[in-house]
């Protein structure tokens, strides 16, 4: 019988550091709480394209391809702390590759820093979640991102700029403002599973990557939500 995952005390492994991510993912995204499996834990996310994902740092080829076999409902993901080409050599057919991620981390540091005129930014606290928005002098919404707390970690995630306002500094804006508000509130390390495009932006803040993030999908209707 599966178990909610336990994340107290979590090491700085890679291992325990997808484990406190997956804690703090599930309640940035309003998912109930991940369950352990055999080699990781499994989240029932509930959305179109994206019902269930079954996320693994512990494991071997073969429990990989068993693993892919035994899946066959359409909207289930693997996610593996691990290359793309090993997923891919792994899985049967029917699964879809995802873009690359990256499993990064760093320590958490109180500061934020003021965004360029006219912009302001804005923290709320949300059901356990700090937001933090930069808005525009319209009071529309620039930039934004989400951190939840798990023990002592910090789990970023959507971070996001929207295209019109790119290439202003707004990303590292929200990125300081949330992690200043979750070191002020005694969390000690930071997590996020970033992009291609946002790894440049993180590492440029102070953050390291600890492993590549590969993932894959059964597809269900026109695609993944």
């Amino acid at each position: 019988m599966s178990d909610v995952l336990a994340v107290d005390g979590a090491p700085h492994t890679v291992p325990g550091l997808m484990t406190a991510w997956g804690s703090g993912w599930a309640v940035s995204r309003g998912t109930p709480a991940p369950v352990a499996i055999p080699g990781g834990f499994r989240v029932d996310v509930g959305l179109p394209g994206h019902r269930v994902r079954h996320v693994l740092h512990t494991y071997d080829a073969d429990s990989l391809r068993r693993l892919g076999r035994e899946l066959t409902e359409p909207g289930t993901w693997i996610k593996v702390s691990g290359d793309r080409a090993g997923l891919a050599a792994a899985l049967p057919d029917a699964w879809t590759l995802d873009s690359a991620g990256y499993l990064m981390s760093a320590p958490l540091t109180p500061g934020a820093v003021e965004p360029p005129a006219p912009y302001a930014t804005r923290v709320a606290a949300e059901c356990g979640v700090v937001v933090a928005t930069v808005v525009d002098a319209s009071g529309r919404t620039a930039a934004s991102g989400r951190l939840a707390g798990t023990g002592k970690f910090g789990i970023v995630d959507q971070v996001e700029t929207e295209p019109a306002h790119r290439r202003r500094g707004l990303g590292s804006v929200v990125m300081r403002a949330l992690c200043g508000h979750a070191a002020a509130l005694g969390m000690r390390t930071g997590i996020l599973v970033a992009t291609d495009d946002g790894r440049a932006l993180y590492r440029a803040l102070g953050w390291t990557v600890r492993a590549e993030v590969s993932g894959a999908y059964l597809r269900e209707g026109p695609g993944p939500s």
